[in-house]
């Protein structure tokens, strides 16, 4: 089959990876490929297998199913930008994270040229599962599509045939699980410089008997390391969800801009240690909190 990759960051070269080694013709294109970053990109495309375009409308046309797999913000962008080359009847998987609305105007710019688009919820991390990664399924084809999906090795599921459904159910999810990871990284610097640690976590886990939480707290620390700034555009989404809800997104806002804030750290190099460590588990939350502390200037209770 003939496939198209709106977005080769993460997300995308693994799906690519997976649907390469299944022998499919993988084509891509992402906004990078116009910035330095396209040596990594092209370095990987060569080891897979995977032609690059020169831009969306090229890598999309003769595919018969376009996978867009961007950054949030650039959800309605990218489907707006791939549709004039969209092959009449092919099918447009709306991979990202974006709220409902988002959704639904990215739909409207596919429909308008002949495909056939179906929203798409990722439900959990993309690396542990790959291309098994559970996905809700949304919009009016989504059932014609599934078929296709599931004979490429997608784990997807039909959410609704109305679209907007998939979308909030992953919205509302992330409202709770980023913004989690946000109040923990915020609680536990706190706890860290108020020398309170231990207690706070004596007291979560009476309250939370199941969950080891300094063992959560580190692989929280560490997703946001990484990938804040792509959650910080989630969490925007989120955000929209709620509001599209009638509520003002108080948390989820919030949560949005101490991911981000994370990120910001992040690219200063703060955290850099930590990618040349060989270890089997994410280093100690305790680590990351006090070099937040140190570059705050808020030194640790001892």
């Amino acid at each position: 089959m003939r496939l198209a990759l709106i977005g080769y960051g993460e997300v995308g070269r693994i799906l690519a990876e997976d649907l390469r080694a299944q022998g499919h013709e993988v084509t891509a294109f992402d906004l990078k490929l116009r910035t330095s970053a396209r040596v990594g990109l092209r370095g990987h495309s060569v080891v897979h297998g995977v032609s690059l375009a020169e831009s969306h409308a090229d890598a999309v046309r003769g595919a018969a199913l376009t996978i867009s797999a961007v950054t949030a913000s650039q959800t309605v962008a990218a489907a707006a930008a791939s549709a004039p080359g969209l092959p009449a009847g092919s099918f447009f998987l709306d991979f990202n994270s974006a709220s409902p609305g988002a959704k639904i105007v990215a739909a409207q710019h596919v429909a308008r040229h002949g495909a056939r688009y179906i929203e798409g919820a990722v439900m959990t991390a993309v690396p542990p599962h790959r291309l098994k990664v559970p996905l809700l399924l949304g919009g009016p084809h989504a059932e014609d599509g599934l078929a296709t999906l599931t004979q490429l090795g997608f784990a997807a599921r039909v959410a609704s045939a109305e679209l907007g459904v998939a979308s909030a159910t992953k919205m509302c999810r992330s409202v709770l699980v980023k913004g989690l990871e946000a109040m923990v990284i915020e609680s536990f610097v706190a706890a860290r410089r108020f020398g309170v640690e231990t207690a706070l976590i004596a007291s979560l886990r009476e309250t939370f008997p199941g969950v080891d939480w300094d063992e959560q707290a580190s692989y929280f620390f560490q997703r946001v390391i990484k990938h804040g700034r792509r959650r910080a555009e989630e969490m925007r989404e989120a955000a929209v969800t709620v509001r599209e809800a009638g509520l003002d997104p108080f948390s989820a806002s919030g949560a949005a801009e101490r991911q981000a804030w994370v990120a910001d750290l992040a690219d200063t190099g703060l955290f850099a240690r930590n990618r040349r460590r060989r270890r089997a588990h994410a280093p100690d939350w305790r680590d990351e909190a006090d070099r937040i502390l140190d570059r705050l200037g808020g030194a640790k209770h001892e």
